[in-house]
């Protein structure tokens, strides 16, 4: 494992960061769940990405994760970094939901209870609110962190007009702005329209969240939809008939160059979102250990030539 800084603070953060958005719920083997992240731990990813609705059933991903620490893991946190979020939707009514103060403290203590945790490393505004000032979601983030609950601030999702001044706002009050975690892949490329020059110029790192776009940057969809695939169950953000015609043929040509570069398809794109300028770490997803093991090998070659790039940016527009 590769460690990197995160922006301008004193955090390194590995290349690859293990997410528990999918596979990690109440729906899942816990016992797999558990081999994940110690696979993940073994390998030198210290970073576990949560948020307070991750399940299914929300929540339940916090709660597994608790299980694995309290069984495993505890007595390695100061080696780990913990982060988890609030934004969207977790309890009904209406504060369970959005970035009011009252929400989002509300969300962090419920988080912290549910994984056993007296604080964590980052806490996220999940995305940004339309309807709440964002003086008051920043003021979240700041009192969450005053008060010890969270080591450091973060964003995820916000554009960037908003990240500035969410950045602006925070360095005003003495709780810099760690991170941002934007979707970011080779089908997904809006960080590249403004939000990378912010981050850089402000010095936040950036932590790019379905680098692999929920598994169809990876063999597992060359030749249609396996069962056991994101895209074959009932539950999750991947469905069946988002896999056009049109994403399998700029699927297999970008397949074609990874084979050339020795790599899978899966390692050629987290290589890819890595090499990008303020790229701070890539978040993994996984189902099984055998894929932390291959997404970690990504990091054997991360280098492109100006050919390599033209080909690439060629195959996506295919």
């Amino acid at each position: 494992m590769s460690y990197r800084r995160c922006g301008r603070s004193g955090v390194l953060l590995p290349a690859v960061s293990l997410g528990l958005w999918h596979n990690f719920g109440g729906v899942d083997a816990p016992e797999t769940a558990r081999d994940m992240v110690l696979r993940a731990f073994d390998l030198g990813i210290t970073h576990f990405d949560l948020a307070n609705n991750y399940g299914p059933p929300p929540g339940s991903a916090e709660e597994t994760f608790r299980r694995i620490l309290g069984s495993d893991l505890f007595a390695y946190r100061d080696e780990m970094v913990v982060s988890t979020k609030a934004g969207y939707r977790m309890w009904p009514g209406p504060y369970g939901e959005w970035g009011s103060r009252k929400s989002l403290l509300s969300s962090l203590d419920q988080s912290l209870k549910r994984m056993g945790l007296d604080y964590v490393d980052i806490f996220y505004s999940h995305r940004p609110d339309p309807e709440t000032p964002l003086e008051e979601t920043v003021g979240a983030l700041v009192q969450a962190v005053r008060s010890g609950r969270a080591l450091y601030a973060g964003v995820s999702n916000y554009p960037p007009e908003l990240t500035k001044r969410a950045a602006d706002l925070l360095s005003s009050a003495g709780v810099p702005l760690l991170i941002h975690q934007p979707r970011y892949n080779l089908f997904d490329r809006w960080v590249e329209n403004g939000l990378s020059d912010v981050l850089l110029e402000s010095g936040v790192g950036c932590i790019a969240f379905c680098p692999l776009a929920q598994g169809l940057l990876s063999n597992r969809y060359l030749h249609g939809i396996e069962p056991g695939s994101r895209a074959s169950k009932p539950h999750g953000f991947l469905k069946a008939d988002q896999i056009s015609e049109e994403k399998l043929r700029r699927i297999r040509a970008l397949s074609t160059i990874a084979e050339a570069r020795g790599q899978l398809l899966a390692q050629l794109s987290l290589a890819w979102v890595l090499s990008r300028p303020a790229v701070t770490s890539v978040l993994i997803g996984a189902s099984k250990p055998a894929q932390i093991e291959e997404n970690i090998a990504a990091l054997a070659n991360i280098a492109f030539s100006p050919d390599e790039i033209a080909a690439i940016d060629a195959a996506c527009l295919l």
